[in-house]
C-alpha cells in the first residue's frame, strides 16, 4: 500500500457527497461508476476493465452493487438529489423530473452487469399499496426512492423511501425502510415512519445479511441507541443500553465491535471542528475514540451542508481495515487505518 493514485478514468456523473458511486465489481479489476450524457442530462452506468481499459455504458445507473458483482441497483438517480442536496449528478435544476403522489414508473431499479439491461423490480405505487403507507399527515406531499442497499448474500435489497412534503426546511423528509427480494417479491416495512420520526438515521445490513443495524431512538424522549432489527421489521433489539448512538454506525461480524462516527453537531462531538471515530463494544457496553480526525472543509454549502465531509467509516472486507474520510487541511481526503489490535479486545 504505497498511497499513490492513477486516473483510471473521467465522469461527468458525480455529485458532492457520493461522487459517481464509484464501486468493485466480482473482482479487483472491476469498476462500476456512474457517467453522464450532458447532452440530455441523463445518467447512466459504467463498467470499467482496469487490466484492459475497456469501458461498457449501462442502461441503468450505479447506486449499490451485488457482492457478486452481477446486478446492480439504484432508485432514479436524478431524483435523489430533490430531498436532499449532494446527491445523485449535478445537472440543471429544471431537468430533474418531479415524482406525482406515488408514481408506478419510479422505484427500485436492477440492471443485470452481464447484459447491461435495467428493469423497474418494484415501484413506488407497489410498496406503498401494499404496505398501506400513508404519510399524508406530514401534509401534502410525494415519494421518492433513496438509499439502495444490496444484502450480502445479493438476494435482498434495502431500499430508502421518502415522503417529501411540499413545505418545509431542507430536512423535511419522512423515512420508511423497505425490504425487498432482489426480483421485487416479499416487499416488507423494515422501518416503519414513525418510529423513524422520533429520531434515527443511517441504516445498513449486518455482515451476515440477517438483520439491520442503524441509529434509533427507541422510545419517545429517549436518546438514539444503536439498533438492530430484523428485515422485516421484527425483533427490535438496543444493541447496548448505555451507550449514545451517532454517525453512521458498521457493526463487525464478531457480532459486538462497532465503528462509527460522529455529526459536528453530535454531542459527542469535538468543539474545534473535529470528531472522533468511536470503537464500541455492544456486548460490554464500552466504547473508546480510536481516533480524533478534522472533518471542516473550506466551505460546507449554504444551508444545506451540501459540501461537508462525513468520515463514515466502514470495514474492509477483511474487516480488520477501516476506510474513513477525514478533512485535514480543508479538503476531502480517504484515509486506511487498522483497526486488527482493537478486534476482539474486550478490555475497552
Amino acid at each position: 500500500m504505497t498511497g499513490e493514485r492513477e486516473a483510471v478514468a473521467t465522469t461527468s456523473g458525480w455529485d458532492t457527497q457520493m461522487g459517481a458511486h464509484v464501486h468493485w465489481g466480482k473482482d479487483d479489476a472491476e469498476l462500476y461508476f456512474n457517467d453522464l450524457d450532458t447532452a440530455k442530462w441523463e445518467p447512466y452506468g459504467v463498467q470499467l476493465d482496469l487490466t484492459t481499459g475497456t469501458r461498457r455504458e449501462l442502461c441503468g445507473t450505479v447506486y449499490d452493487v451485488s457482492s457478486n458483482g452481477d446486478r446492480l441497483a439504484s432508485p432514479d438517480l436524478l431524483k435523489t438529489r430533490t430531498t436532499q442536496a449532494g446527491y445523485g449528478s449535478i445537472v440543471p435544476d429544471e431537468v430533474i423530473p418531479r415524482n406525482d403522489g406515488t408514481p408506478d414508473d419510479d422505484g427500485l431499479f436492477v440492471t443485470d452487469t452481464e447484459t447491461g439491461e435495467t428493469e423497474l423490480v418494484v415501484s413506488i405505487a407497489k410498496i406503498v399499496d401494499e404496505l398501506d403507507i400513508d404519510c399524508s399527515n406530514h401534509g401534502p406531499g410525494d415519494y421518492y426512492g433513496w438509499h439502495t442497499m444490496w444484502c450480502p448474500g445479493a438476494d435482498h435489497l434495502l431500499f430508502h423511501l421518502r415522503y417529501w412534503p411540499e413545505t418545509g426546511d431542507w430536512t423535511r423528509w419522512v423515512s420508511n425502510l423497505i425490504s425487498v427480494r432482489a426480483d421485487g417479491s416479499d416487499i416488507q416495512l423494515a422501518m416503519p415512519s414513525e418510529p423513524w420520526q422520533r429520531g434515527g438515521h443511517h441504516h445498513r445490513w449486518s455482515p451476515d445479511g440477517t438483520r439491520v443495524t442503524m441509529n434509533l431512538s427507541p422510545a419517545e424522549g429517549e436518546p438514539i441507541r444503536f439498533v438492530s432489527f430484523n428485515p422485516d421489521g421484527s425483533d427490535l433489539r438496543v444493541l447496548a443500553d448505555d451507550i449514545v448512538g451517532s454517525g453512521h454506525p458498521s457493526l463487525h461480524p464478531d457480532g459486538r465491535s462497532l465503528i462509527t462516527d460522529a455529526y459536528p453537531w453530535e454531542d459527542m462531538a469535538y468543539d474545534d471542528g473535529t470528531v472522533p471515530i468511536r470503537f464500541v463494544d455492544v456486548e460490554a457496553g464500552t466504547e473508546r475514540n480510536a481516533l480524533r480526525i478534522p472533518t471542516t472543509p473550506v466551505y460546507t454549502g449554504e444551508g444545506d451542508k451540501r459540501m461537508r465531509v462525513d468520515p463514515h467509516p466502514a470495514w474492509g472486507p477483511d474487516y480488520r481495515f477501516v476506510v474513513f474520510n477525514a478533512c485535514p487541511d480543508g479538503h476531502r481526503k480517504v484515509f486506511v487505518a487498522d483497526f486488527g489490535d482493537l478486534v476482539g479486545d474486550s478490555s475497552i
